[in-house]
């Protein structure tokens, strides 16, 4: 009931978010934390790194028709949008206001017509099977798994890899043994609040490697960043390829 009242949905997550100060809209708290995120990152461009490798990886995989999963205020899809290869990008999130800061990030009201049509933003959730994912060559889920809570990785599992389905999935998440090496994190902590876990390479792994095995996938390891000889990579990504 509430996802169709957009204002009474707005107040019942706000009652959800205390601050030190009170109620603060959920909104504007994600905002903050991802802002914190890039500022412990920055000093390596960690960010900048990350989407040129999933920009490769999937031009690599040669994907025309390609699907951002939590797509957040489209990073990605300004990256992809520059790239003549790219037929079509759809970027979704279940967050009305993040999609409505990557429609003001991306110019949409500006772009040309031509433009405009290779460009799609869906509001959803990427724990429920959305028939409309089925046509697409590619599906990038860039620092997003990280945020589900752990139970709700299988229904994750089931939209995406079983009933999209496309010929690519490249994930994209945190290398928690690198955290001890960020000089502005506090030793112990995790590199976003609404971060539910974050893994070692051994746990993402054992991740992958099931989610390939159950749904018919091959998938290839490789690290974005500054890579430590005993730590690894900051960020670590798998590409899944049917």
């Amino acid at each position: 009931y509430l996802r169709n009242d957009r204002r009474l949905m707005n107040v019942a997550l706000a009652r959800l978010v205390e601050t030190d100060d009170g109620i603060a809209d959920p909104d504007d708290v994600a905002t903050a934390d991802d802002a914190k995120e890039m500022a412990i990152e920055q000093p390596v461009r960690l960010n900048d790194q990350r989407l040129a490798a999933v920009v490769q990886a999937l031009k690599a995989a040669s994907a025309r028709r390609i699907l951002d999963l939590g797509c957040g205020q489209g990073a990605l899809i300004k990256e992809l949008l520059k790239q003549s290869w790219v037929e079509k990008v759809v970027g979704i999130d279940a967050s009305w206001r993040a999609l409505e800061a990557a429609e003001r990030r991306l110019h949409v009201r500006d772009m040309a017509p031509r433009q405009r049509e290779r460009l799609d933003l869906w509001h959803g959730a990427l724990t429920y099977r959305d028939t409309r994912m089925r046509s697409f060559d590619a599906a990038a889920v860039v620092e997003v798994i990280e945020h589900l809570d752990p139970p709700r990785l299988k229904a994750f599992e089931r939209t995406v890899f079983g009933d999209a389905h496309p010929s690519t999935v490249v994930v994209t998440t945190p290398n928690i043994g690198y955290n001890s090496l960020f000089a502005n994190l506090e030793h112990g902590s995790l590199r976003h609040r609404d971060h539910r876990f974050e893994w070692t390479r051994a746990e993402f792994k054992s991740w992958c490697d099931g989610v390939a095995d159950r749904h018919d996938y091959t998938v290839a390891y490789s690290g974005i960043g500054p890579c430590d000889e005993a730590l690894g990579s900051p960020t670590q990504m798998a590409v899944f390829r049917r």
